[in-house]
């Protein structure tokens, strides 16, 4: 049985290599020949046979019971998101599906972007970039329609130079795309994005190795613009209603900030001017700023 079909026993893998005795109460004594807890230990922490817990990770029971689940859960430390995505993986996968049809972004949501005065974009299922305001793509340029995040920010050495906190930054993006994708990996452009990104980025790798699990959500980013300086925005993410995986994302700097002037400085360069002949232009001071 391949990893592919037993996501069920990978993921209880990664996660238990994850958790270090110490911090479910074994004592350690000697050399350790695994990372983190081992498969008995994991088995006693639940409350359940060594034998049974090996069937689970090796794919020859795929119908455990809840309580059994929730019993795993608690000893490997999942949270209440990671709990839930463990859960689906018993409910067995999809049957392949053709390509994904391509995500078209609502007309009302698309002219909201274009006129909402703070940095703004769409981005689709697989972190594609659907729509994006110019204020947006001031800020970070690789911000633009048809580029990805993922892409961008794990091969892309521009990009990384913006995020002073790429480390974190790669991490919470990783666990939001597995909590978009969950466990319909059988689309030929979630293959494609994954295998792409496994071979060109040892840090990919690793993360997508950690099967972490977190909402795509609001928060606070810092950027390292290289004619702002140090930036700190609010993200908001908000689903958009109809539009499945859809987020709205809008950055937005606390108001009588430093960094909300910079905001300003860079929407200043993005309004349109008036010219002569009574026609709008756009300016691009963006370096003057």
């Amino acid at each position: 049985m391949t990893d592919e079909q037993n996501l069920l026993g990978v993921f209880l893998r990664a996660r238990r290599e994850l958790v270090s005795p110490e911090q479910v109460g074994i004592p350690v004594q000697g050399m350790r020949r695994v990372r983190g807890l081992r498969r008995e230990e994991v088995a006693m922490l639940a409350g359940i046979s060594a034998e049974y817990y090996l069937r689970l990770e090796q794919g020859r029971d795929r119908k455990p019971s809840a309580q059994v689940l929730e019993s795993i859960a608690k000893a490997l430390l999942l949270d209440e998101e990671t709990t839930a995505y463990l859960t689906s993986l018993i409910a067995g996968r999809r049957p392949r599906r053709p390509r994904a049809p391509r995500e078209v972004v609502p007309p009302g949501v698309a002219k909201l972007v274009a006129a909402i005065n703070m940095p703004a974009f769409v981005e689709g299922r697989y972190l594609d970039v659907l729509a994006v305001n110019p204020l947006a793509t001031m800020l970070s340029p690789r911000l633009v329609v048809g580029t990805n995040r993922l892409r961008d920010l794990f091969l892309d050495p521009a990009e990384q130079a913006l995020f002073p906190d790429w480390e974190l930054a790669t991490q919470s993006l990783i666990a939001g795309f597995r909590e978009a994708v969950g466990t319909d990996i059988d689309d030929p452009r979630f293959i494609e994005l994954v295998g792409e990104l496994s071979l060109a980025s040892a840090r990919f790798r690793q993360l997508w190795a950690r099967h972490d699990i977190k909402p795509r959500q609001s928060g606070r980013m810092r950027f390292d613009h290289p004619q702002l300086g140090s930036v700190v925005v609010n993200h908001e993410k908000l689903a958009i209603p109809g539009a499945e995986g859809m987020m709205l994302v809008m950055l937005h700097a606390d108001p009588g900030s430093e960094d909300a002037e910079k905001i300003a400085l860079l929407a200043s360069a993005t309004l349109p001017s008036v010219g002569i002949d009574g026609h709008t232009a756009h300016t691009a001071r963006t370096r003057e700023a």
